[in-house]
């Protein structure tokens, strides 16, 4: 029912399917491999990246509450962005390898902030709509 807070009951290895096929489809968009306009692609990318942060908490905390957890998933998304206002050899070092730029990004860009909401907004309606009466359907 709109409006209601879901407590659901998660499936782990439905989680970490829906997981590792967003990773994929991540890379894949960001890839080049798709002729997708500059703005999409970075975008959807950073909703797609944020989905996969809503996902792992809900594989983390199956019985939470989905409305928690999309807070917690924005939360830690926006912390990410924040993060890369703070520059230090160890942190930079981390952030020039592939998976260390792909994980904690390198500059700060306002607009991820709300494509990182659009991210878990699609995590939370995909709850709503496949998790019936508290149980993966």
């Amino acid at each position: 029912m709109p409006g209601q807070a879901i407590t659901a009951q998660r499936s782990r290895p439905a989680y970490a399917l829906a997981v590792t096929l967003v990773i994929g489809i991540g890379l894949l968009w960001r890839s080049k491999l798709l002729p997708l306009p500059q703005f999409v692609a970075k975008y959807g990318g950073d909703s797609l990246w944020a989905l996969v942060v809503f996902l792992c908490f809900g594989f983390a905390f199956p019985r939470g509450s989905t409305i928690r957890l999309a807070l917690v998933a924005v939360g830690f998304s926006w912390s990410v962005e924040f993060l890369q206002l703070y520059h230090a050899p160890w942190i930079d070092g981390i952030r020039s390898t592939r998976l260390g730029h792909l994980v904690l990004g390198n500059v700060f860009n306002l607009p991820d902030l709300l494509a990182y909401v659009v991210g878990v907004a699609v995590g939370v309606w995909a709850e709503q709509a496949f998790l019936k009466d508290g149980q993966m359907a």
